[in-house]
């Protein structure tokens, strides 16, 4: 099983254990302005997202978001590599909890993955998306090197987004 530990951090494959603090998270409404409502409302169905999203990833690509927990095992937020539908490249993508926000927690655990992207997995692009008005994330994904690129629209979305790409 995965894990990879930070000064602050430890970052671990998601589990059908982690379904309240899933639970939680994806029903902040920083997540669901910023990122999407995935419809999930109850313990049974935060399982089913865990099973059919990032532990399917996890055997179909061997990365996937990981539960990013404080040393004493807190939940504090995700962070990992997704292999998304109309993206080319493997994106890198985050999202925390309102109480650890502006800790520096999100951008050191960015900046593993993309370490570990890089060294472990030898990836050369990886991409992230964002909209253009969620500053906090486009300054996030600058400061650990990656470049605004142009816009996107994935499949079946109607949002435009901001593409940022990171390069070895």
């Amino acid at each position: 099983m995965f894990q990879l530990n930070t000064p602050n951090l430890i970052l671990r494959e998601l589990r059908e254990s982690d379904a309240e603090f899933i639970l939680q998270l994806l029903n902040d409404a920083d997540f669901l302005r910023n990122i999407d409502d995935r419809r999930v409302r109850n313990l049974k169905q935060a399982r089913q997202y865990i099973q059919s999203g990032p532990m399917a990833m996890y055997q179909e690509h061997q990365f996937g978001l990981y539960k990013v927990s404080l040393p004493d095992g807190t939940g504090v937020g995700t962070c990992g590599l997704i292999k998304r539908e109309g993206l080319e490249d493997v994106d890198i993508g985050f999202a925390f909890l309102p109480e650890y926000r502006g800790r520096g927690y999100a951008q050191e655990a960015a900046q593993a993955i993309i370490d570990y992207a890089r060294e472990q997995l030898a990836l050369k692009r990886i991409v992230a998306i964002a909209r253009p008005d969620n500053t906090a994330s486009v300054k996030l994904l600058e400061k650990i090197g990656l470049k605004a690129e142009g816009r996107i629209t994935l499949p079946g979305e109607t949002i435009e987004l901001l593409l940022m790409t990171w390069e070895a």
